[in-house]
Formats: structure tokens, C-alpha cells, sequence
């Protein structure tokens, strides 16, 4: 039958130090095999490290590369396709530019019907009075105030 009394405290202690005796020599018999061992295996693992070394670097090397030359182009062409794609549709309505070139050939178009019209009135009234063409280039730098309300040009003097 098992007794449920509680032991005295010094056997209790006594066997908790021989547990923390035991756990200690445990401890320093790993430390010291650890030791033994780590001396064994460190200069074949030193050599070891150096042949793995060699070995990786010319394929990390390669595969830089590869990355450098193969995948960041197509990452990059990648990325602006999606750029493109993400971006909201530009605005329909034409710029400031073209509106003012517009602007520019329209006034450019009056420009050039207003003059054409008044050579024409004038050399239409350069025929009837019988002058001669010089006289009509030089009605033709006159003013507006030069002429009649009725669009009669009149003469100088």
C-alpha cells in the first residue's frame, strides 16, 4: 500500500541534491565530450566548410547572373505592362496646345481673308478711276478711317 504521509523535509532535500549532483556531473561529462568532439571534427569541418564554399560560389555567381540577364528584364517588362494597365484612361479633351494652335490658324484664316478682300475692293476701285497700280498698293496701306461708310476709298487730296 502506498502512504500518502508526507516525508520529512531533510529526506526530501536529500534527494533533491543527489537529483542536482547527478544533473551537474550529466553536465559537465556533455561539456567535456562536447569538447573532445568539437576538437575531432573542427578541422575536418574547417575543410569541409572551404570545399562547400567553393563549390557554391561559381553557382551563386550564375545564378546572379541569370537574374541580372534573365529575370529582371521580363520582371521590369512585367511591371510597366502592368503600369500600363493599372493607370486610368488619359482625359478626351484636347490640351492647351492644340487649342491655342487652333486659336492661331483660325485668326491666321481671317487674316488673310480680310486682306484679300481689300485688295480686291481696291483694285476693283483702281479700275473704275482709271489709276495705276502703284496707286492701289499704296490705297492699300491706307486705314480703315480712309474709307467711306458705303466702302467708297477716297482719295488723299
Amino acid at each position: 500500500m502506498i502512504s500518502i504521509r508526507r516525508k520529512p523535509q531533510d529526506l526530501v532535500r536529500t534527494r533533491f541534491g543527489r537529483v542536482q549532483e547527478a544533473a551537474r556531473q550529466g553536465a559537465d561529462v556533455c561539456r567535456q565530450g562536447a569538447s573532445n568532439a568539437a576538437g575531432r571534427v573542427a578541422p575536418i569541418a574547417g575543410e569541409r566548410m572551404m570545399i562547400a564554399r567553393g563549390w557554391s560560389a561559381p553557382r551563386l555567381r550564375r545564378a546572379a547572373r541569370y537574374v541580372e540577364t534573365g529575370i529582371a528584364p521580363r520582371v521590369s517588362t512585367f511591371l510597366s505592362d502592368v503600369a500600363g494597365r493599372v493607370e486610368p484612361p488619359k482625359s478626351a479633351k484636347p490640351g492647351r496646345g492644340a487649342l491655342m494652335a487652333m486659336m492661331g490658324a483660325v485668326a491666321a484664316v481671317g487674316v488673310a481673308g480680310v486682306v484679300a478682300t481689300r485688295r480686291g475692293v481696291i483694285r476693283d476701285l483702281t479700275k473704275g478711276s482709271g489709276e495705276h497700280v502703284e496707286d492701289a498698293t499704296s490705297a492699300d496701306s491706307m486705314t480703315v478711317t480712309g474709307a467711306d461708310v458705303d466702302g467708297q476709298v477716297r482719295s488723299p487730296h
